[in-house]
Parts: C-alpha cells; structure tokens; sequence
C-alpha cells in the first residue's frame, strides 16, 4: 500500500458537492493529490467504488460515485468511472480541484450574538456574511471557529468532535438562528428533532413579484442544478433526483414589485428557500446566484432603476433571514421558541419599500 492521505469528512462532503468551487473561478482546471493507494496484490476484480468505500476512512459508496462521475477518482493517472474494476497493482489517485488543507479547527476570537446558553446548548444569531463551518475558501474567520473560542475553557467540548456543535446550518450571506449543542447526547437529541421535522423554524423573505394569494405550499425535491454545480434545482416530487422538499409560505406585506413572505420549513435541504421560490417565479430579492439581481418587476424608468439599485447597496445578499427556531430541550423536554430581530440592512431595504408603497398603486 502506498501513502494514503486522510481525508476529513466534512472536506469531503463539501468536494463532492460542489464540484465547481471558488478555488477554480478564474479556470486554472488544475487537478490536486488528495489520496494515493496501490491495490494490493491478490486482489480479485471488484468496482472501485465498493473497493475504496471499504479502503477509504469517512467515505460512503455514494460518495465516491459521484467523485468518480466527476472525473476525480483516477487509477494509473488517467480518470475512470464508478465501474472500473480495480486489479493488483493498480494505483488509485482522488484528484480534487482544490488543494488539501488541513481542516483542524481553531478557536477564534470572533465576536458572537448568544441568545441563549445552557450546559447542553446554545442558540446563536449569525450575522450575514458569516460562514457557518469551514470549508472550500473558508477554512478560518467562521462561525465553528468563535463557538470554538467562547467554549475554549470548557474542557469536554472538542471543536473537533463531530458528535457535538453546531445541530444544523444557514447559508452565508443568510441571517438568523441557529442552535450548537455542548454534549453528544444533546446533539443526537436535537438531530433527530430535525431529521423527523419535529422543529419549528420560519424564515422572512423579500421577494421578486406579486403573488395572487396570500398562503401556499410548495413541493419538489431539491437537488444539484446540472448546469451550475453551486446551485441548487427543484425536480419532480417524489422522483429519484435530489431529495423531498416541502416550504410553506405566508405573505406578510405587499410592496407592488417585491413582497415580504413568512417561509416555514417542513424539510431542511441546501438552499430550500432560494429555490423554490426561484421556481415558482419569485426569486428572493438580491439573490445573486438565484437571478434576483435582476430587475424583475417595475418600471422602466431610469429612477425606477436608480432606486432598486440603491435596494441592492443597502442588502447586498439574498434578503433572507431566519427568524424563529423551536425545539424540545434535550434534557428538561421543554419546548424552546426563540425569535431574532432582522438584521438591519434587511431592515433597511424593508423600510425604503414601505416608503416607495406610499407613492404608487400596488392594487
């Protein structure tokens, strides 16, 4: 057996999932050494996927399928697919488009909003711009970095430990709650409560458009868009591309050209909200990656363009924010709710439409 490089299982996840990551924007399509391993000798024929999900420390067979249809799972240089049988003496490279970092966790002195905190949890209100946990690009300056520095004098939280922290996550550029768990037991308690959807959690949104009524719901499973690997599509319900999702949403106030919704997750997928608004015609406002940087609904007037320009510098991101987090304490079984404030650029740009609604017709 040759060198075989560790691979931590987060890094790996986030390789395998976004295929087209910040490190190759400017289209350099160098490929880089994550593991190396020689088949031994007297191996019998066996698909490289089952043979390195067996060889292969936090990796699924799932997993390695996709690396491979990606064109990262390579055997004597050259790139194979999933049902390459490996022999003896075969040398089996994954080369991902990024370099290997090492993903150790470090406490940092970021500062941080605690809503709440307890021996087995906390509740934290994340600013936009802040990442969550590190990965591609991010691998300081997060937000599992400042929760590693304000637990730094509690000796049984390992940063590290993949048993305890955060229970789930939001976007980046999103804002709002999220709930960290100090103990495993904490964790699998709280896990489980958002595996079966047993939490309650809304969402505020701005939005592109108008809608004709005042509650819906939308159903599609959510999964990778094949034409941009950073985004994600809605495909049929109940079909066997990307997962259930389900999102209900509620109009809170109408501004003509944007509205102000309440969205309640019954499920919990990678950018659930963002996409399924984009696929009902309502994509959230100055949603880059979305199209909600566009002009979408208005005037064609050069002060109607002026003016949404002036939206964009006050919330420059996606205008999402997670407002409510509910859930049963791991420990007392109390139920827990917890409200944030918006953050305030959200704020602003909500306030400069109810001031734009006083000067025309929104009927």
């Amino acid at each position: 057996m040759l060198e075989e490089t560790a691979i931590h299982s987060d890094l790996l996840d986030e390789a395998l999932d976004d295929l087209s990551p910040a490190f190759d924007e400017e289209g350099d399509g160098q490929l880089y050494e994550h593991l190396r391993m020689e088949v031994d000798r007297g191996q019998e024929p066996m698909r490289i996927d089952k043979y390195m999900s067996e060889h292969v420390q936090h990796s699924s067979r799932n997993r390695i399928q996709k690396a491979a249809d990606a064109g990262f799972v390579h055997v004597n240089g050259k790139p194979v697919k999933s049902n390459y049988k490996v022999r003896a003496g075969d040398v089996i490279t994954l080369m991902l488009d990024r370099p290997h970092y090492d993903t150790t966790i470090e406490p940092e002195d970021i500062p941080l909003d605690v809503v709440y905190e307890d021996d087995q949890l906390m509740v934290i209100n994340k600013p936009a711009g802040l990442v969550v946990h590190p990965g591609v690009g991010n691998f300081h300056g997060t937000l599992v970095n400042a929760i590693a520095w304000h637990l730094r004098n509690l000796p049984s939280y390992d940063p590290n430990d993949p048993s305890v922290g955060l229970v789930h996550r939001i976007d980046k550029d999103t804002s709002g709650l999220l709930v960290v768990a100090k103990t495993p037991d904490a964790k699998t308690e709280l896990g489980a409560q958002f595996f079966n959807h047993d939490t309650h959690r809304s969402y505020v949104a701005l939005v592109w458009g108008n809608f004709t009524e005042d509650t819906g719901r939308i159903e599609g499973n959510i999964g990778r868009d094949p034409r941009d690997r950073q985004r994600m599509a809605v495909f049929p319900a109940g079909g066997d591309v990307g997962k259930t999702a389900v999102t209900h949403y509620r109009v809170l106030e109408r501004y003509g050209y944007t509205t102000l919704v309440e969205c309640r997750l019954e499920t919990g997928r990678t950018h659930q909200i963002r996409a399924h608004m984009k696929h009902i015609g309502h994509p959230l406002f100055a949603d880059e990656r979305y199209g909600g940087t566009e002009i979408l609904r208005g005037e064609r007037t050069a002060s109607y363009k002026a003016y949404i320009q002036n939206c964009f510098k006050l919330c420059s991101r996606q205008a999402l924010h997670a407002k409510t987090l509910g859930f049963v304490h791991p420990v007392t079984h109390e139920q827990m709710d917890f409200t944030s404030e918006l953050a305030d650029d959200m704020q602003a740009l909500i306030d400069k439409w109810r001031n734009y609604t006083r000067h025309i017709d929104i009927t």
